[in-house]
């Protein structure tokens, strides 16, 4: 079974086809702690060497915080046509599980094609509800992220918040901004360049393979990004700029993904799938 099948708009935007997990565009595109940043004024004056070692360490401070809401935004872009999913719900830093309740773009007269779609985020896994083409409603579509070729970044529609988050393992060169304000909160602008191939060499071990999986199967594996840090060095916005090859069309689809992280330390609760409520037949074509 091909589980690398498309989302397809043919001349509309809502047409959904949302096979194995895969949320891919198709119009035609188918702790840290202030100890750890010393004195904001100090900080702020600290040359590029410095701000590619606090990006180095941003995952690694999210896991001090443990948890927080997140609220996530993709869009895709070929030929002159855009689709945007969004996402939203609550992550686990420390055991790096996740829920997001994802929506499908509306199609032009304004309505959704599809029923929100249930994602939890596990260690090496994608766990998908609500996402039709055959599946029951009462059963959960299991994806192996370690085996797609953008490791998790692109396919469900919504990066992973700590796979976001590691992505900056791999920045080899950034440059402090300056500070402004995200969701009312002071952070730290940051832009640069990451390596996923390097990123997968530091990443935690759930990572290591998605990441590598994508440093193989994007256009390219350098992904250029800004970050926002607050003064506790905790990710409150992160922007990364992906491309692939849509291998249909041949054509190469441009994604903007945006994740927010806030209200650290807020409760988090996923209970993963039994494996008897995990779909095994067939996912049907849309």
């Amino acid at each position: 079974m091909d589980r690398r099948r498309h989302w397809r708009a043919g001349g509309a935007v809502g047409r959904a086809a949302v096979t194995t997990g895969l949320l891919i565009c198709a119009t035609g595109c188918t702790g840290g702690g202030e100890a750890a940043l010393g004195d904001p004024a100090t900080a702020d004056a600290r040359p590029r060497t410095d701000a590619v070692r606090v990006l180095h360490r941003a995952a690694g401070t999210l896991v001090d915080a443990g948890t927080s809401r997140t609220t996530t935004s993709m869009e895709m872009a070929t030929g002159g046509t855009r689709v945007t999913i969004r996402g939203e719900g609550v992550y686990d830093y420390g055991k790096q599980l996740g829920r997001l309740t994802v929506m499908l773009p509306q199609d032009p007269a304004g309505a959704s094609p599809h029923r929100p779609i249930t994602e939890l985020l596990a260690p090496g896994a994608l766990f998908m509800k609500n996402r039709g083409a055959g599946v029951p409603a009462d059963k959960w579509v299991r994806v192996d992220t370690a085996t797609l070729s953008d490791g998790n970044l692109v396919t469900g529609g919504a990066t992973d918040p700590f796979a976001a988050a590691e992505v900056l393992r791999g920045t080899r060169e950034a440059t402090y901004v300056g500070r402004t304000r995200v969701a009312g909160t002071e952070v730290r602008h940051y832009r640069g360049t990451a390596d996923l191939a390097e990123a997968s060499k530091n990443a935690s071990p759930g990572n290591r393979g998605p990441l590598g999986a994508a440093a193989k199967g994007f256009a390219t594996a350098e992904v250029p990004f800004e970050a926002y840090l607050d003064d506790e060095g905790r990710i409150r916005k992160l922007l990364h700029r992906f491309s692939f090859v849509n291998g249909q069309h041949k054509s190469t689809v441009a994604v903007a993904s945006t994740t927010l992280l806030y209200d650290f330390g807020a409760p988090v609760l996923v209970r993963l799938p039994r494996p008897a409520d995990i779909y095994a037949g067939r996912i049907a074509e849309e």
